[in-house]
């Protein structure tokens, strides 16, 4: 019942009226699901190849989501490839592989702090490139608030002095800047109407030039199917069907229908679930540090939420709905 009505909402056109259910699922997959990918991108790494492991969940999941939808009809343009091509780069290829790469050696909470730099990129691009978007107090100070409960809840984790965690963070920190980037492009392009098809899409052209540097840098000669690990295997099945099919799609899917800017604070509450997995999965402890910064980071939400003004016709949704 939930998955029809969800999918429903995403064949509508991106000016219509989403249902609170949808909208809340939607916000769940980039909150809670993308918050689980980076214990499983680490898992992954271990025994794959990171950019083999980053091309193959995103040409599986770019071809489902292309077949879904064509089987509604739909076809796509030349134009949109090209569009596609520029966004999969932006997004999978430097963003995605970036970080998996990184995560071969940088711990996942620290990856998730540099990935909260996300919204402050996004912000300030809104504020300059963006007519139907500007800063509010409220939005400024959620940020701030928001890097501030990150920063409290992985604070300390960079003082290991490590030069291959360095030059890996510096990686993630492009990456970051390269997805924004690709947050905005992504609005004006020429990219298809369906949410699906625009979600597919750019995910097979960034996956084709994943796949493309894996080869040059030689990861296919080290692979060894016999060497990957279960761990590794049902991680990277883990990536392709929710990192990637599911969340992916809801996280195209909201930008439509949402401010840049609101869509960005998923990034808030990914290192929180990165935490908590950590907890119940290798008895990590939680901290009151860690408690501080949930709190801190679910009021910087709720500000940001407030304070960032509507480019779309679904502002008052968003305020009464309060899905952040």
């Amino acid at each position: 019942m939930v998955s029809r009505e969800l999918a429903s909402d995403l064949r509508l056109r991106p000016s219509a009226r989403p249902s609170r259910l949808a909208l809340f699922l939607a916000f769940f997959a980039i909150y809670v699901v993308w918050g689980s990918t980076y214990l499983a991108i680490r898992y992954a790494v271990e025994t794959i190849p990171p950019l083999v492991v980053a091309g193959v969940r995103h040409i599986v999941a770019g071809l489902t989501l292309l077949a879904w939808a064509y089987a509604r009809g739909h076809r796509p343009t030349l134009q949109q490839w090209r569009a596609s091509l520029v966004l999969g780069t932006l997004y999978f290829a430097i963003g995605h592989g970036s970080l998996h790469w990184a995560e071969a050696v940088v711990p996942s909470g620290l990856a998730a702090l540099l990935i909260a730099s996300e919204p402050i990129w996004i912000a300030g691009m809104a504020a300059v490139v963006s007519h139907g978007e500007r800063l509010t107090g409220k939005t400024v100070i959620g940020l701030l608030l928001g890097v501030a409960g990150v920063a409290l809840l992985v604070g300390g984790v960079t003082a290991s002095g490590n030069r291959a965690v360095l030059i890996g963070s510096l990686a993630i920190l492009v990456g970051t800047l390269s997805w924004s980037v690709g947050v905005f492009y992504s609005r004006s392009a020429s990219l298809p109407r369906d949410a699906v098809a625009r979600a597919g899409m750019p995910e097979i052209m960034g996956a084709a030039v994943l796949l493309l540097v894996a080869g040059f840098t030689g990861e296919f000669s080290h692979f060894h199917i016999a060497t990957v690990t279960a761990r590794s295997a049902w991680a990277l099945l883990y990536l392709i069907t929710f990192g990637s099919i599911v969340a992916f799609t809801a996280y195209t899917w909201l930008l439509d229908h949402c401010s840049a800017t609101l869509v960005s604070t998923h990034t808030y509450a990914n290192p929180i679930i990165a935490v908590l997995l950590g907890w119940l999965w290798a008895g990590e402890v939680i901290s009151t540090r860690v408690l501080e910064a949930g709190l801190l980071t679910l009021f910087a939400v709720f500000l940001i939420s407030r304070g960032t003004r509507q480019s779309g016709q679904l502002k008052s949704e968003i305020e009464e709905s309060e899905v952040a």
